[in-house]
């Protein structure tokens, strides 16, 4: 009994851990917690007295978990280029609880995680192990059956895209916040040449209405397009409530105690760079967003 519950007190204590490599590997918090979860059940099944370095072997068995699920993705996708809106981590004021804290280390904001699932699942792997936990291509090689230098040559290829797909972030969240704010005002007065100004001239707007639309994700580009559909969401700013969304500027829409929709942001330079916008009913009754709705 007493082994029992060290094991699981160790396992505890890497939770947060694993989640951020989970979530992070597979853009959906659902799917993280199911793989964390799995990691605990074979954890359970092993000889914890024969692992010598626990907290390697947790990273490695989550991340195995991860990989076949990347691979039953995209097998199943039928569209295998049609990203859509990953899972957000939302909070009213800040990234204040240790397990979101984890789960945002290193500002990994909505932008990039639609970037990551462009990747191949070998890339993602790689890219997410190495680039973002440090771990060794050593230990990832085996993973993937391939060698270390195979292992390196896809973590480069993965960063080259990240590097040229992600928008360089302004990590300041006040000047985020004022751009955002901005931004909500000039739909609301449906002030064209307002919107312009605050949006980059190849913004990007990706909307998620769910599956009572042909496609679930809709894609918009450029600033004057972004512009033009921001108006037709103007008269729901008043209802607008600040969040943080991935550790980023973002507002949850509400009205009569029911959320409409999360409106993540990504500001780069001063302007608005991407909009990813979840209206799908079903994804926000998954969400906790009962301080929003209050």
């Amino acid at each position: 009994m007493a082994e029992s519950s060290w094991l699981v007190e160790r396992f505890e204590e890497r939770r947060p851990h694993l989640r951020a490599v989970a979530y992070r590997m597979l853009g959906s918090l659902g799917e993280a917690d199911d793989a964390v979860q799995e990691t605990w059940l074979r954890l359970s099944r092993a000889d914890a007295d024969e692992v010598d370095n626990l907290a390697a072997w947790l990273t490695t068995v989550v991340a195995r978990v991860c990989l076949n699920i990347l691979r039953t993705r995209q097998r199943r996708r039928e569209e295998p280029f049609d990203v859509g809106v990953p899972d957000p981590v939302i909070t009213p004021a800040g990234p204040e609880d240790p397990e979101h804290a984890a789960v945002l280390a290193d500002s990994v904001g909505l932008a990039l995680m639609v970037v990551l699932d462009t990747l191949t699942p070998a890339e993602r792997l790689t890219f997410v192990l190495h680039d973002m936990f440090g771990v060794p291509f050593d230990e990832i090689a085996p993973m993937i059956d391939r060698s270390p230098a195979a292992a390196r040559q896809l973590a480069s290829r993965a960063r080259r895209r990240v590097r040229g797909q992600a928008p360089p972030v302004d990590t300041d969240l006040p000047r985020q916040r004022a751009v955002v704010t901005a931004f909500l005002a000039a739909a609301r007065d449906g002030d064209l040449d307002g919107l312009v100004a605050v949006l980059h001239p190849e913004v990007v707007l990706r909307s998620d209405g769910g599956v009572t639309r042909t496609r679930h994700t809709t894609v918009i580009t450029g600033a004057a397009a972004v512009a033009a559909e921001a108006t037709t969401f103007g008269r729901f700013a008043p209802f607008a409530r600040d969040a943080v969304i991935n550790g980023a500027a973002g507002v949850v829409v509400t009205a009569a105690g029911r959320p409409l929709s999360v409106m993540a942001f990504t500001v780069s330079g001063g302007r608005i760079a991407e909009i990813d916008v979840i209206a799908d009913p079903e994804r926000l009754r998954r969400m906790d967003l009962a301080a929003f709705t209050d």
